[in-house]
């Protein structure tokens, strides 16, 4: 494996799915390999340099938990303390008896995503106002990847430091790392790279900028290269060589498997999740890592901690997923991976369970399975809807559009009466109301 290789691969892939711009950084037998290709924004002679920062979406999450794991450390925080003891804001409330291990392992039964508010709202008055009533789900009965979780997990931070979300994820991981700063809204030191949309034509299209609010930033603020998420990765490692922010025993904690034994775990995401990372099985060793999306972007990030083995993929157009998968496919060597646009060995098609039929809710998203001519159909909200592909272990997968994966869910029976209760997509646990 070497530079000339991975930029090859790199750039045949992109070319393939219309990807503007990508870096490519894999850690392997120690030594930290890299490739940047093509341009920070289509039509300019911007070109992807080592140093050029992308919008790395919900991997942003893994840095928020890191600092909160430090505070743990430190004796500030406890893992599995009530965070009504620590914000005022939600103490009493039922929000205010979940643990800081269950929001930062999505299993806190918090709803999806967070409410548009007003713009200048902040973490401390959203707690106050609506975080109360952010419980969708019995907090630790189930795997939910919610949002709203690393909000509250960012606050935690903020209430013990005395310092905003963005100044402490600077001090006490980022700038330890030597990884210069930088966020997709806000005063940086440098502005992440252009997103771009693929179209139906394949006319690729920049993004004019990215959708996260202020309010969210610690779910998904971050902007970083490609080598940025190795060296944090390397931090993670039990025999790390940069410095050191969690000692080994608070750094596995980071990845000890919290959806065991739930009655669901994160379906279409990973195989398991620990307190910050997603956890990946294959024949081999277990891998941990996150993936991220922003408007027009990708990110993933995967490791393995006994070889220190690290990948890390950014991709600045809509269809990088597509990259990510074609790239664990021929990078070579195996890469702990859940795939994202297929299930695995299901089976041959089936008529959809016609139980399913229903309104199913998350917080405040809500969606309709409807029947027609002997199909089922999914309906998000304001979205189009979209037919079921259905199986016999009433998993099912949606149409994919260009430019947008297909919905990887399932439909969720009682264990007693086997009625259909919730159906879970994208991770996210909605139940049948």
């Amino acid at each position: 494996m070497d530079r000339r290789t991975l930029t090859d691969l790199l750039t045949r892939l992109a070319a393939v799915h219309s990807v503007p711009g990508a870096q490519l950084a894999v850690r392997w037998r120690g030594e930290v390999i890299t490739a940047e290709i093509g341009v920070e924004t289509s039509g300019t002679s911007r070109v992807v340099t080592a140093g050029s920062a992308f919008p790395v979406g919900s991997l942003t999450k893994p840095f928020t938990a890191t600092a909160a794991m430090m505070l743990v450390a430190d004796g500030d925080l406890e893992l599995d303390e009530p965070i009504g003891e620590y914000l005022r804001e939600v103490r009493g409330t039922a929000t205010g008896q979940v643990t800081l291990r269950g929001l930062l392992s999505h299993t806190a039964g918090l709803a999806a995503n967070v409410d548009e508010l007003p713009t200048g709202t902040t973490r401390r008055r959203w707690a106050g106002t609506r975080a109360g009533h952010a419980v969708a789900h019995q907090p630790g009965t189930a795997f939910s990847y919610a949002n709203t979780g690393y909000l509250l997990a960012g606050l935690l931070v903020e209430e013990v430091t005395g310092m905003g979300w963005r100044e402490a994820v600077q001090s006490m991981v980022l700038r330890p790392l030597d990884i210069k700063p930088s966020f997709v809204l806000g005063p940086v030191a440098r502005g992440p790279i252009t997103g771009h949309a693929v179209l139906r034509d394949g006319t690729v299209v920049p993004v004019a900028a990215q959708t996260v609010t202020a309010l969210e930033e610690p779910v998904a603020a971050l902007a970083a290269s490609a080598t940025d998420l190795v060296r944090f990765a390397e931090a993670h490692l039990p025999s790390h060589p940069g410095p050191g922010l969690l000692d080994p025993g608070r750094a596995k904690d980071m990845r000890r498997d919290v959806t065991a034994g739930l009655a669901a775990g994160p379906f279409g995401l990973a195989d398991g999740w620990g307190a910050g990372w997603s956890l990946y099985r294959s024949s081999g060793p277990e891998w941990f890592g996150h993936d991220g999306t922003g408007d027009g972007a990708w990110s993933h990030l995967r490791v393995e901690p006994d070889s220190g083995t690290v990948v890390a993929l950014l991709t600045n157009a809509n269809t990088g997923v597509d990259v990510w998968e074609a790239l664990v496919a021929e990078l070579g060597i195996e890469i702990g991976h859940h795939s994202m646009s297929h299930l695995v060995d299901p089976g041959d098609p089936v008529a959809g369970p016609t139980d399913a039929v229903g309104r199913y809710t998350n917080g405040s998203e809500s969606y309709t399975v409807t029947a027609d001519a002997g199909r089922l159909h999914l309906a998000a909200d304001a979205e189009p809807s979209a037919e079921l592909t259905c199986y016999d272990s009433d998993q099912f997968t949606t149409t994919a559009r260009t430019g947008a994966l297909p919905l990887l869910g399932r439909f969720l029976r009682h264990p007693g009466t086997g009625e259909i209760h919730s159906l879970q997509v994208t991770g996210r646990l909605a139940r049948r109301t």
